[in-house]
Formats: structure tokens, sequence, C-alpha cells
């Protein structure tokens, strides 16, 4: 059994982010069916929820064997068996890493890990930032063979800048087994699972600090659930004040930090609030929560709007999947996501508006439409796969080196 290394990043240190663990395990899911052994491999950031998140892995069929977990590093280290293995050894991640390929998702890579790869992709999650990020210096990833974006405009004439690398663009890969159709009727409001205040900020060509917490994009929305008549809830991370040594869940302005005003703002314009890790602590709750509501309504960061990527979350993803229609922000013109089917995308309240009615109109017909979109272009058997092929194909090992951290605009 040929076996591959994946790398993702930030599982450990919020083992209760669902959402997020689903990101990885899409490729995780769909390895396993293709016929490869997957060892999961990770830079950790504090040490606290290790165990939590090995629970976890367990959960997912992962031997203690096949997973490599080592310190985030103070400084740069010149071999892996520099770096501190809190699960694992150097020895055993460098005989993983001359397997088949290293699957990396995290851009602050130890350049050690990744030029012991056989071979190496950086699977690009964050389309269109990750390029700023990368282009203003503020990151600077460690060589890889290949350079792979799950972003529908990266490496285009449309892109702010490529970095001056060969970008192979892939669709954002959903384990179809994993999230089944659901064809009985939703139980719940239409909901996301969100951020909300993150202290984000971008500066545009101008030198304009320009906010990018995902707050910015529902402002505009704050009253659509009492314009609409709908029942729409927010499952987001806001901030947290524990009254008398306390502990609630419980979304109020008293309880939630600096993001009072806005819970203030929200409640009054009808929107249901819960925390969202009450929603999605685990793979599984997340998961539970997304089949049980009616459809996912959700706005984006002004990143997106900004660079007008034609993203798509793999949240969103997962929704239309389960046959749950997806009303959401439009970051700009795709083909594949402007049908008007199952999924439905807006730019202002008004166009949020009719969206949500036309859904509720045509319900069945978009719970159809939402699977149907999944199969066709998103399942992650196939463009798992088609990744494989591309990063071993008989080229696949021609390093492409590191460019100039401030990239080509």
């Amino acid at each position: 059994m040929s076996t591959v290394v994946l790398a993702p990043t930030g599982t450990c240190s919020f083992p209760e982010g669902g959402g997020h663990w689903w990101v990885y395990l899409q490729y995780v899911l769909a390895l396993r069916d293709l016929g490869f052994r997957v060892i999961w491999l990770e830079r950790v950031v504090g040490q606290a929820g290790i165990a939590q998140a090995l629970d976890l892995l367990e959960d997912f069929g992962f031997d203690r064997d096949d997973i490599l977990l080592y310190a985030d590093p103070v400084s740069e280290p010149d071999a892996l068996d520099q770096l501190e293995w809190l699960v694992g050894s150097a020895a055993r991640a460098e005989h993983a890493l001359q397997a088949e390929v290293l699957l990396n998702f995290d851009y602050a890579s130890p350049a050690a890990i990744v030029e012991s790869a056989y071979r190496s992709a950086l699977i690009d999650i964050d389309p269109g930032l990750l390029q700023y990020w990368w282009s203003r210096g503020h990151i600077s990833p460690a060589g890889h063979h290949h350079w792979v974006s799950t972003g529908e405009t990266v490496g285009t004439a449309a892109a702010l800048t490529d970095c001056a690398v060969d970008w192979h663009r892939i669709r954002v890969p959903i384990h179809l087994p994993s999230w089944p159709m659901c064809d009985e009727p939703p139980t719940g409001p239409y909901t996301t699972v969100t951020s909300w205040w993150g202290d984000e900020w971008l500066t545009d060509d101008q030198g304009t600090a320009i906010e990018n917490n995902k707050r910015v994009g529902f402002v505009p929305y704050f009253d659509l659930p009492v314009r609409t008549g709908l029942d729409l809830e927010l499952a987001a991370y806001f901030g947290e004040t524990v009254p008398h040594g306390g502990h609630r869940d419980d979304v109020t302005p008293d309880y939630v930090g600096g993001d009072g005003d806005d819970v203030a703002a929200l409640l009054a314009g009808g929107w249901r609030l819960r925390r969202s890790r009450s929603v999605s602590s685990d793979p599984f709750a997340y998961r539970r929560y997304i089949q049980h509501s009616k459809g996912e309504f959700s706005c984006v960061k002004p990143s997106c709007l900004l660079f007008q990527n034609a993203w798509i979350s793999d949240r969103s993803l997962c929704y239309l999947a389960s046959g749950r229609p997806v009303v959401v922000e439009n970051t700009g013109p795709s083909p594949l996501l402007d049908g008007g089917r199952g999924l439905l995308r807006f730019s202002s309240p008004d166009e949020a508006a009719e969206a949500l009615a036309d859904v509720e109109a045509n319900y069945p017909d978009h719970q159809r439409a939402a699977r149907e979109l999944i199969e066709a272009h998103f399942s992650a058997h196939d463009i798992v796969g088609g990744l494989l092929d591309h990063v071993t194909s008989p080229a696949g090992r021609l390093l492409n080196s590191t460019p100039l951290a401030t990239g080509r605009t």
C-alpha cells in the first residue's frame, strides 16, 4: 500500500473546531478510498488539545503509528532531529516523508520537513489571502515540487498575484459517503457556523487598512430575519465574558466580551445566536448540525469581495452535499457557482431576501440541485485522485524553487 503524508494545521490547538477538521478529513477519507495509507503530520502550537485531537484521530481510523506531531520550533531547524517530537520521532518522520507524496496545508512548515519529502505539494486553502500574505512578506513557504490552490482564479489573469509560481487549481473536495443526501425534512432553521472577530486586517494598494473579519460581511444583513420573516441562526465564535467565575453558552450582550454591540444588533434584527462550540465541538456534531438545518445563509470576509476569487467554503459544500440549499454572498463570477439552483448567490440585502424567498418557494427542487452540484463537480474521489495523478507525474519531482517573498504583481 502506498503512503501519503498529510500535514494539516491548527487541529491540535483547536480540537473543538469540528468544521476545521473536515477540511482535512475530506482528503484523508478519499485517500483511503483510493487505497492509500495516510500519515497525519502536524506542527503543534500549544499542546493543551493534543489528547482530544488524538482521540478524534483514533475515531477516524488512525493508529498511533500513523500520527506524527512536533512542537512549533522556536527557530528554523536544519534537520528533523532538531525538532521536538511530541508523537513519533525524527526517524519515523523521515521514513514517512520518503513515501509517495507530502500534501502540505501548513504554510509555515519548516524547510527541514518539506525538503525531506520525496514529492511535496503545498495546498492553498486560503485563495487570494495566501497570495496576499506571501507577496507582502507576511509568510514565506518553503520550496515545494508543486503549488496547488483551491481558488478558481488563482494563477489566472484575474488574480491579485501568482507569487511567481505555477499554480495547479483544484476544486474543494467533499467525501460523498461521509456527507450523504438527507431526504428527511429538516428540523432546524437556516444556519451557518463562522468566526466573528479575529483582529484580521488587510492593506490596499493605497495603504488603507481594511478590516477583514467575518462580522463586517454580516453588518448589512443584521435585520434580514425581521425583513424576511424567516428563522436565521448564526453559530459564531463570539468573544466570552465569564461573570462571577461561572460559565455560560448563552449569547447575550453581557456574555460576549467586545462583541456585545454586534450581538445586541443581531438580536434586535431577529437572529438566533449560538456559540459555535455548542454545535461543532467535534466533526460529528458539526455534521449533525448541518444535516438538521434547513439550509445555509452566510456572508463572506471583505477579502473575498476585494479579490473576486470566486471562493466557496468547504462548509457551504457540506450543506449542499447534504441536500441543504445554500444562499451565500457572491465572491466573483463563476460559471460553476452561478447556476441559481441549490446554490444561490447575492450581493445586496435585496438579493439575499429574493434568494431566500426562491428557496422557500421551490425547496424540493433546490434540495435535489444542491446534491447534484456536489456529485457532478466536488467529489473527493475524483478531485483527490486527479491531484495525486498530477503530483506523481513523471515531471513531478522537478523542484520549483522558492520564489521571492515579494512575489510578482
